[in-house]
């Protein structure tokens, strides 16, 4: 398997193609890597822009007299051109990207992602509390102290596999958006949407709304060490800090990045700490949790395969630099290396983490506590046992914070190709970032703090997690089919995709058995998505006076955001 160098642009979409809609995007094979000759440089292109928020009501009057510099196959149904905000066509108030950048650079999502930050992002993203609270997901299935080390390893080295094939994805596909381009590319509109449409709706803010309420549980626990702390302190501090790194990602890419490797680190450390006070009890002599570390193992089918479902899904998050990999840095070369440091890494911390928690505390005291590490904590650390809360905060909050900065491309990238407002594919002329997409999300995390039972949500929605992933590896296997001669930077085993595919079936298979009620529920939101993409998306010919409130809330959303379309495809 090699790589290539970046002077490999032009694996990526054609810059020069201007934005139509998704279907017509996704169909033409210059989002692939071809060998087709790419244009040198971006045309100007004119776009509509409210240079002064008092003359924003005088839009809604101007219509479009003029557009013999487009195709017609670029225009709308009521004139205007599609990847542009429709409505203030006076000469005065068009103004070309060269002209608002004075420097002849266009609005797009810049490349500042090196390769530490795409690290940062992916062990930033995985290591979250889990590890630290409940790692005893795997030892209650798996049953004994030697089967759940193993389950712990195996899981780590498919989750690998996993990460390879959509490093294959993320360099054939240039795309930012992960899941929603591949399948939107082989599948067509409909399945992409679906998945967007539950990532909107479930997957995304439920589940930085579940991190940001862990955060808010320890950065509380010293105040209130004899009982819970107020549910309602809970919740105010969860929107507190769902607020702080909503406008620290919207404010500069370089802070959120910073925030991403501080924060990784922090926790990495923290699992340092711990290995390092196991290795040393171990070596004291305490071995007699080793003694016999198969013993009680539970080889049932069910069992072992719930404990890899636990184990499988303990790892997820290895995917999301693919959702920012247009923002990456030599893509080519460091989104495989970011997944072959990133995943070696998480398995052996993870593995030696646990290898800690057995030599220190017994299978029963892992089974009864609420937070593993802060009973590990108590019992090695000492007067210094308040390490484990603060370090637990540390974990939530960076992935929290890489949670917010590659949920919101998705967003952005699916508004960006007609699937969401257009006014969610926005970007701020100074920061450069999605800003209406991270405030929309930003929104949606906080929304869901009103719900009683968040976990609950994430349980419901697991299965369609496993299920898009299992299409997006299908999508794989289509392409190889179906496009044999397309150049692909990476192009891993097929025993790979193979491999990964039975696994995801296994994952989306296992919840018929264990968890109906949750299937039926994530099937039910699910069929909810087709109704809306026919109405929203499939339905071209709107009314008018439902066009124009779409306009009227685009232009509003420019002038608050002082922002543009994304250029490098507009």
């Amino acid at each position: 398997m090699a790589t290539t160098s970046e002077d490999r642009r032009s694996a990526s979409p054609d810059e020069s193609t201007p934005l139509t809609s998704s279907s017509s995007y996704f169909s033409d094979n210059s989002l692939l890597t071809s060998s087709a000759s790419r244009e040198s440089s971006l045309r100007a292109v004119r776009i509509p822009l409210v240079d002064n928020p008092t003359k924003a009501s005088s839009y809604h009057s101007s219509k479009s007299s003029s557009h013999s510099q487009f195709d017609d196959s670029d225009m709308r149904n009521d004139g205007s051109r599609k990847g542009s905000i429709p409505g203030l066509d006076d000469e005065e108030k068009r103004k070309t990207v060269q002209e608002l950048k004075g420097q002849g650079e266009p609005i797009q999502m810049q490349q500042t992602l090196t390769l530490r930050n795409g690290v940062g992002i992916i062990v930033g993203i995985i290591i979250g509390s889990g590890i630290f609270v409940s790692p005893a997901g795997v030892l209650r299935y798996s049953g004994s102290v030697g089967m759940s080390l193993v389950v712990w390893g195996i899981s780590g080295a498919l989750s690998m596999v996993g990460a390879l094939c959509y490093a294959e994805l993320g360099t054939m596909i240039y795309k930012s958006g992960g899941d929603y381009a591949y399948i939107h590319y082989a599948f067509g509109s409909l399945p992409a949407f679906l998945y967007l449409w539950v990532a909107l709706v479930i997957i995304m803010p439920t589940g930085n709304t579940v991190i940001a309420l862990t955060f808010a549980n320890y950065i509380l626990q010293p105040l209130f060490p004899e009982c819970t702390p107020p549910d309602i302190a809970v919740r105010l501090i969860a929107a507190a800090v769902i607020c702080f790194l909503t406008w620290v990602n919207c404010t500069n890419v370089v802070w959120a990045t910073k925030v991403q490797d501080g924060f990784t680190v922090a926790k990495v450390f923290a699992l340092i700490i711990i290995i390092v006070a196991g290795v040393y009890h171990l070596a004291m002599g305490n071995t007699q949790n080793y003694k016999e570390p198969f013993a009680g193992t539970l080889w049932d089918m069910g069992s072992i395969a719930t404990a890899f479902y636990q184990g499988l899904f303990s790892f997820s998050g290895w995917n999301y630099l693919n959702f920012v990999v247009e923002e990456l840095k030599n893509p080519y070369r460091n989104l495989p290396l970011a997944i072959f440091i990133s995943l070696p890494m998480v398995t052996i911390v993870y593995f030696l983490a646990n290898v800690a928690y057995f030599a220190v505390l017994t299978p029963a005291e892992i089974l009864s506590s609420n937070a593993v590490a802060v009973s590990f904590g108590n019992r090695m650390l000492g007067v210094m046992a308040w390490l484990m809360p603060f370090f637990v905060a540390c974990s939530t909050f960076g992935c929290l914070n890489g949670g917010i900065f590659a949920s919101s491309r998705l967003f952005f990238v699916g508004a960006r190709e007609g699937h969401l407002p257009q006014a969610l594919a926005l970007i701020n002329t100074k920061s450069y970032t999605p800003m209406p997409a991270l405030i929309f999300l930003g929104f949606m995390t906080v929304f869901m703090l009103i719900t009683v039972n968040v976990e609950a949500l994430i349980n419901y929605i697991s299965f369609s997690e496993s299920l898009f992933i299992m299409i997006s590896i299908t999508s794989l296997l289509y392409m190889r089919y179906k496009y044999p001669n397309l150049e692909r930077p990476i192009k891993v085993w097929l025993g790979f995709p193979i491999i990964f595919f039975i696994i995801c079936l296994f994952l989306v298979a296992t919840p018929v058995v264990t968890r109906p009620v949750e299937l039926g529920v994530a099937i039910a939101v699910l069929i909810t998505g087709i109704p809306v993409y026919y109405c929203c998306i499939y339905w071209k010919k709107k009314p008018k006076c439902l066009q124009n409130a779409i306009d009227k809330f685009t232009i509003g959303c420019q002038i608050l955001c002082n922002a543009l379309p994304d250029q490098k495809r507009a």
